[in-house]
């Protein structure tokens, strides 16, 4: 029988690096992309980001578990989300036929208005802040180096 080699107990100064650099700009991202969203068109990252999977989903709908698996919130904070959306008129829930238990939510055409008003400010913030810093050849193998840490992440829907 072989021996494993022994687990290193710190990160090297390369890994830690590469992940607290990660964890950075995604944390700075998020809040300035959320600002911007917010400021412009009273809608929050958070929210923009369901109306966003629903618009490109089949019949502009989603199971509340396909959504709340698509989005960067837990199940409890998806349902209080959509709760919220809902009030606010920009998307409905229907129940699925094959399943009277389950539940879709629905992508109205007040939260389609919204998403075309918020979607330059996005798409330039994105371009702006992050973006910017690279030329196409590295977004390419950015985008590989994703792939590579969680297939099909660079074939979910557009931003």
């Amino acid at each position: 029988m072989t021996s494993l080699p022994p687990m290193q107990t710190e990160l090297t100064p390369a890994e830690l690096g590469a992940w607290r650099g990660m964890l950075r700009v995604h944390a700075a991202l998020l809040r300035a992309l959320d600002a911007e969203l917010d400021a412009a068109h009273d809608v929050p990252l958070t929210s923009y980001d369901v109306l966003i999977y629903l618009k490109d989903a089949p019949g502009k709908r989603l199971r509340m578990a396909e959504l709340a698996d698509s989005v960067l919130l837990s199940r409890s904070g998806v349902t209080r989300l959509v709760d919220r959306l809902e009030r606010e008129g920009l998307l409905v829930r229907d129940t699925c036929v094959d399943d009277g238990r389950g539940l879709y939510a629905v992508l109205t055409p007040k939260g389609e208005e919204l998403l075309e008003r918020a979607r330059p400010t996005h798409l330039e913030g994105v371009r702006e802040r992050f973006l910017r810093h690279f030329a196409e050849e590295e977004l390419e193998t950015l985008a590989g180096y994703w792939e590579r840490v969680l297939p099909g992440s660079v074939d979910a829907p557009q931003t």
